[in-house]
């Protein structure tokens, strides 16, 4: 695979240290930090509230040193650090805010880039595919790395895609319950003991079901649609609704991402400004 680079906006970075670092950020987000740390990777996590809704989708990744980073991207990130400041009281631990110290670039490929001077590099999955963040500190002077080809925007949407990858602002939005966006399965542990949300997203679990799921869908290449666009049953009723919708094809069909019903799964969907649609679900994102 061609290591490429893909741009990403400016991160809020969040550094925790201390005896009761790891601990303490155990109890605030949805992953088990523990496997972070033993992994060395990169991995994602949501800050819910108290009712299991989400506030934050993060990326921890451990440092040589011992401390723990949180970065976050997306609309309201600057609000991660008094998130997870409010309930350090009484634990050993530090956390700073280093958003203006550092950068970063993400690049895809099967191998690791070189670290630019005073940087580091962590794996990380963004788009569905093997990629890599590369943390450079903010004063150090160019773009890196840049000789690399960048990732052309339409296709690492489309990428994004058809891996089921949700994104904030399309799929994901504050108030969401993470199972409703398949995050269950990359966001939360569910063996690692209690945090802000636990009894709410464990019930879930409990229960075995949610509202609505994000489903990966195809649709004939031919057929227009847009992200907002409602889904129906063949009956007319409420199905669910299109999220994002691959800029590019692949292989005579595009993939999209939506949010379908429990009511509605196993039945005949298609989109309610075409009936002649049919809309092929693929599977959970």
């Amino acid at each position: 695979m061609e290591s490429k680079r893909l741009e990403l906006p400016p991160p809020v970075l969040i550094e925790a240290r201390g005896p009761d670092a790891l601990r303490y950020l155990n109890g605030q987000v949805t992953q088990d930090v523990r496997s972070v740390v033993s992994s060395g990777r990169s991995m994602p996590s949501c800050v819910t509230d108290a009712k299991g809704r989400l506030q934050f989708r993060v990326l921890i990744h451990p440092m040589a040193d011992g401390a723990i980073r949180v970065s976050c991207d997306h609309d309201g990130a600057e609000g991660l650090f008094a998130r997870l400041d409010r309930y350090l009281i009484a634990d050993d631990a530090v956390l700073e805010d280093l958003s203006d110290q550092w950068l970063r670039v993400h690049v895809t490929g099967v191998s690791a880039p070189e670290a630019p001077a005073g940087g580091y590099v962590v794996p990380a999955d963004r788009i569905g595919v093997a990629g890599w963040d590369v943390w450079h500190p903010a004063g150090v002077a160019g773009e890196f790395p840049g000789h690399l080809p960048t990732w052309n925007p339409d296709e690492a949407e489309s990428c994004r895609i058809m891996a089921g990858v949700p994104a904030w602002g399309c799929e994901l939005e504050p108030g969401l319950l993470p199972p409703e966006a398949g995050l269950d399965r990359t966001d939360v542990s569910y063996s690692k003991g209690c945090y802000i949300g636990q009894e709410v997203i464990s019930r879930i679990k409990s229960a075995g079901k949610v509202n609505r799921r994000l489903m990966r869908i195809l649709l004939e290449e031919g057929i227009a649609c847009l992200p907002g666009e409602q889904l129906v049953d063949e009956e007319g009723g409420e199905a669910g609704l299109i999220t994002s919708v691959a800029p590019v094809p692949s292989d005579g069909e595009r993939a999209v991402l939506g949010y379908i019903r429990r009511t509605a799964e196993g039945r005949r969907v298609h989109l309610k400004s075409r009936p002649e649609a049919t809309v092929n679900l693929i599977g959970k994102a």
